[in-house]
């Protein structure tokens, strides 16, 4: 459960020791662990760290990502550092961190469920890496991010996640456009249809895609079209 008191010394150590990172100034840390509801001087909440630990993690990201995939193009490396920088991964780390012991919050806060108590977890993580950035240096905030990041990089499926969604952040990156989707034909008995789909991304030719259902059919049109423009590797399995 969050909580609203102050970090005490025993728990900076434990957290110090969970993070990998002993930092010089203290303050610092309370700081990154504040949510904006806790009752605290004005400007002490994470709310500014958040803001600066977006932008050093995604250069460490971007930078790991460049070093370890020397063959990819620009398309698969946005991919992979849209997926990796996301809140749901930062979540991720925060959660195996089990940062929610130690985040500092205002009772109002308990009230936000979901989506919303996702974004506070990653925006920990973010603050947390801009107070290591400004105690340490980047040599610091890069080495946070190495140990946590790494391995989530390297994962063989690390580019592939769902087709319209890599489509769209691709051909967004890209084009500064969305893909859009036209039901061609559906055909068979009601008990077996089946939908063929065009996806257009203006710059680039379409493709075409069959299945039994709708979206079915769209990801088929996305994954092809993300293999024939190389922001995916064609897989074995021809998908």
């Amino acid at each position: 459960m969050m909580k609203s008191r102050s970090l005490g010394a025993e728990d900076r150590v434990k957290l110090e020791a969970v993070i990998g990172y002993q930092f010089t100034e203290k303050e610092r840390l309370d700081r990154a662990l504040t949510h904006s509801s806790a009752r605290s001087a004005k400007g002490s909440n994470y709310q500014r760290l958040e803001f600066l630990g977006d932008r050093v993690l995604g250069l460490c990201v971007a930078e790991l990502l460049f070093q370890t995939f020397r063959d990819a193009n620009e398309g698969e490396l946005s991919v992979r550092l849209n997926q990796l920088v996301s809140a749901e991964s930062c979540a991720k780390v925060a959660d195996d961190l089990e940062l929610h012991q130690f985040i500092r919050t205002g009772s109002d806060v308990k009230k936000i469920t979901g989506k919303a108590m996702m974004n506070v977890r990653a925006d920990v993580v973010e603050s947390l890496i801009a107070a290591i950035y400004l105690d340490g240096g980047l040599e610091a905030a890069r080495g946070f991010v190495l140990r946590h990041w790494k391995d989530r990089a390297v994962r063989a499926d690390g580019a592939r996640r769902d087709a319209k969604t890599e489509l769209q952040e691709w051909a967004h990156a890209k084009f500064g456009i969305a893909p859009a989707y036209r039901t061609d034909e559906r055909s068979g008995p009601d008990h077996d249809p089946r939908f063929t789909v065009t996806v257009e991304v203006t710059g680039v030719a379409p493709e075409t895609g069959t299945d039994r259902s709708k979206r079915g059919a769209e990801q088929v049109a996305a994954t092809k079209l993300l293999e024939r423009e190389g922001v995916w590797r064609k897989s074995s399995a021809g998908n």
